[in-house]
């Protein structure tokens, strides 16, 4: 059983005649016919009571009606549904986005992508950089926005920006108007970092071990402006992408002697079907990058 069968069943109940059912339908007579004697021998049951071409449906023949009517309205709200999708009316991308990243970044680009697809929606998860990678690996979501760094070979990535992280302290800690800090002559100070499903930590995390200490973490957030405000008021130091710290007058930054730079990039999962939806996420993001 097919849906045009379903089709022709449909048109011989509402004008109950074989030929006029043809006509409407643009096929040859006996097309239908042969249709409706093999959907009954299918189905086993008499469909109809036939007289001097005649067709009036049966008990088993009106129960068989309803049932195709809700299958033929269902499929034509799925295409009309999928037309939707094709031409942008309606969409959803699910899009991954780490808190310092989307602090300073998503902002931007949300607006003006709903500008531009005010139809479609952007369901925004914030997680770490690291989690992302792992959520798009597992087909949770279409999309992230993550530091691109070591990345999987099962990701593709496109740049966005690059950045470096910088030291961030209080305006009157000892080490505050320095150009230059050691990383080292961080061994005793008391930090404040982000969350471990972030690889902005990882590589903080990397540099202590490098320099032969343990970190004294006081605190691990992923409210950026909680990391900022505790920073501000000499509770501790942290390092945040220099965009994001040099937008605070209450803090102040200093490069590392080793510059710890970063890239940033819009990632997706290389054999995932994308969406019509996402597809166009990524395009206007690539237009966004090029310009």
């Amino acid at each position: 059983m097919d849906l045009r069968q379903m089709e022709y069943f449909q048109m011989v109940c509402r004008l109950n005649n074989l030929t006029r059912a043809a006509e409407r339908l643009h096929v040859a007579q006996p097309a239908i016919s042969v249709a409706m004697q093999k959907l009954e021998e299918e189905l086993g049951v008499q469909l109809f009571s036939r007289s001097q071409k005649q067709f009036t449906l049966t008990t088993e023949g009106q129960v068989f009606l309803t049932r195709v009517e809700d299958i033929l309205g269902r499929t034509q709200d799925a295409v009309l549904e999928m037309q939707e999708y094709r031409e942008l009316r309606r969409g959803t991308i699910k899009l991954g986005v780490p808190p310092m990243i989307g602090s300073y970044l998503f902002p931007h680009i949300f607006a003006g992508f709903k500008q531009v697809y005010p139809a479609l929606d952007l369901s925004v998860v914030e997680e770490g950089s690291l989690a992302v990678r792992s959520m798009l690996e597992k087909d949770q979501l279409d999309l992230g926005i993550v530091i691109t760094c070591h990345m999987s070979p099962l990701l593709q990535s496109e740049l966005i920006t690059k950045g470096e992280i910088l030291l961030c302290l209080s305006p009157f800690h000892p080490l505050a108007g320095t150009e230059i800090v050691e990383f080292a002559q961080l061994k005793q100070e008391p930090f404040i970092l982000l969350k471990e499903d972030t690889y902005h930590r990882q590589i903080i995390m990397q540099q202590c071990r490098k320099h032969n200490f343990e970190p004294n973490i006081i605190l691990a957030s992923s409210q950026i402006d909680t990391i900022r405000g505790l920073v501000a008021r000499g509770v501790g130091v942290s390092f945040l992408f220099d965009v994001v710290a040099r937008k605070d007058p209450q803090i102040q930054c200093v490069r590392l002697a080793e510059p710890l730079c970063i890239e940033i990039g819009l990632a997706w999962k290389k054999d995932r079907y994308l969406s019509k939806a996402s597809q166009t996420f990524l395009d206007f993001m690539s237009t966004l990058i090029a310009k």
